[in-house]
């Protein structure tokens, strides 16, 4: 295995980075040079980012380098930089949710969660792609072209982040900023072989994210390492009152936790396999490195639990129709008046607001964007709100009890991130049900509200490509992820030699 030293800078995790720049073995400059450089050299292939700030991120680390000079850093990780999916607002720089409808929007105002980026030091490399409004599984659904797969060109990356991921694993950004409203953080961690997390909700900000669903969104962090996750969750985490429904309570303890995890002891841990999260339907390759997983877990001491959640085969139907009533209130927003996109009907002389409304959405908005629209208004219309949205309401509360007694039995649960390893581009864009199932493991935890964290667990056999194991802990105990999370990293590792990611085999891959 190389030593920290030997590792070139840009493969190095974003902790190692850190220790780098206090060591003065580089600079904040050089070292967003690098990365803004690998961008101009492979982004090409990959499209992760839909907009690159080549002078904001170099002004940025030159005051960071500044402050290094003086002895006032910030916090650990100030002038490693990062990467931000474009659905947080950047003030003064392009926001467009990957939709047409805001293209050029410039926000007057930064995201709670970006301001925390700039004021712990962290040089923002730019804006990475997702699909439009955060609505889908593959980042296919972006206006502005799909993301591809450092892995396999010819594969998606997940979604909707699947930008975030992509400029992780492409080595194009140690750490970036994702969303997770049914697991487009953790679904795209998986099939990257990246480390995502979705943190308890209100555990970090929504002001300034550009809301799909409200009750479901959540900003969290996309990394190589799982302490690298760690370290980010702290900067961006915490109370928020420009959030109301932010909590007022500390971040946990993760970075700690993470550390202590990395030993690799798990004695006294009681670890739950979710019985309805796995089995048929799961590809056979993510299920056998599941498995591998949790005999891992076993050896690190792990006292293994098999739990039953019997209402999460509800889950996937009750998200669809909770998720597209609020991202139909949501989205009402556009209407032309306001800010992004207008378009004028032809031939008409004088239109109304209703015609200039309806033209501008129409060609604005996507299908997928539409396709939810329709369906969350038809969910909340009269006559069928209580026989839909109020109904999955209701199946909401069972998944969360679903938790309570499955967290009675273990400290955390596990399965599966996603069913299957990335699929072909254009495989499942005319089959929206196929896409939707993508998500059936990750759902659960934004129903309920819990923490949960994608971890990389291998690659399949079938096809090479990577698996991720998902860890799921109560809301508010966000510190348990992590250190099952480091643990079971720190035990793949030693099994594998070294990092999932192969350096040099993703360049072949970049290079066709």
């Amino acid at each position: 295995m190389s030593t920290p030293t030997s590792v070139p800078l840009i493969q190095r995790s974003a902790a190692r980075l850190a220790e780098a720049l206090a060591a003065g073995e580089t600079t904040s400059v050089e070292l967003t040079r690098l990365f803004l450089d690998r961008i101009d050299a492979v982004d090409s292939s990959v499209h992760a980012f839909l907009h690159v700030d080549a002078e904001g991120a170099l002004d940025a680390a030159a005051a960071s380098d500044e402050r290094r000079a003086s002895g006032e850093l910030r916090s650990a990780l100030d002038g490693v930089p990062v990467a931000v999916k474009d659905v947080l607002t950047t003030e003064g720089l392009p926001t467009t949710c990957g939709s047409k409808i805001l293209e050029g929007w410039l926000p007057p105002y930064d995201a709670t969660v970006v301001t925390r980026l700039k004021d712990a030091g962290l040089p923002i490399l730019g804006k990475t792609n997702m699909d439009e409004f955060a609505m889908g599984s593959s980042t296919e659904h972006s206006a502005y072209g799909p993301t591809r797969n450092p892995w396999a060109l010819d594969r998606i990356p997940g979604g909707s982040g699947g930008g975030s991921a992509a400029a992780v694993a492409a080595f194009m950004a140690p750490l970036a900023i994702g969303t997770d409203t049914g697991g487009s953080i953790r679904q795209p961690g998986a099939v990257t072989g990246t480390v995502g997390v979705k943190p308890t909700y209100g555990g970090v900000s929504r002001y300034g994210l550009v809301a799909m669903a409200n009750s479901l969104d959540q900003a969290g962090p996309v990394t190589r390492t799982v302490l690298d996750a760690a370290l980010l969750h702290e900067v961006i985490g915490g109370h928020d009152v420009m959030d109301s429904t932010s909590i007022d309570q500390p971040v946990p303890p993760v970075e700690q936790s993470a550390r202590e995890g990395a030993i690799g002891d798990l004695d006294g841990v009681r670890v739950g396999v979710v019985t309805e999260l796995g089995g048929e339907g799961y590809q056979p390759g993510v299920q056998e490195r599941f498995d591998q997983a949790v005999e891992l877990l076993v050896k690190a001491g792990a006292e293994i639990v098999q739990v039953t959640c019997p209402n999460f085969v509800h889950a996937l139907a009750a998200y669809y129709l909770v998720m597209p009533s609020e991202a139909s209130s949501n989205l009402a927003r556009f209407d032309a008046m306001r800010y992004g996109l207008r378009v004028l009907p032809e031939g008409v002389e004088a239109p109304s607001a209703e015609e200039v409304m309806r033209v501008t959405r129409d060609a604005g908005f996507g299908d997928e964007v539409k396709r939810r629209i329709i369906l969350g208004t038809y969910a909340l219309s009269s006559g069928y709100y209580d026989a839909y949205y109020g109904q999955a309401q209701k199946v909401r509360t069972l998944i969360s009890r679903d938790f309570e007694r499955a967290f009675e039995q273990a400290d955390v649960l596990v399965s599966p991130t996603a069913p299957t390893t990335a699929f072909k581009l254009g495989e499942k864009l005319d089959d929206p049900l196929a896409m939707y199932l993508n998500d059936v493991a990750t759902i659960p935890a934004n129903l309920a509200g819990v923490p949960g964290i994608s971890v990389p667990a291998g690659l399949a056999e079938e096809d090479g490509l990577p698996v991720g194991v998902q860890i799921l802990a109560p809301a508010l105990a966000d510190d348990r992820l992590y250190r099952v999370g480091a643990a079971l990293e720190a035990l793949l590792e030693r099994q594998w030699g070294g990092p999932l990611i192969d350096p040099d085999k993703l360049d072949k891959e970049l290079a066709r």
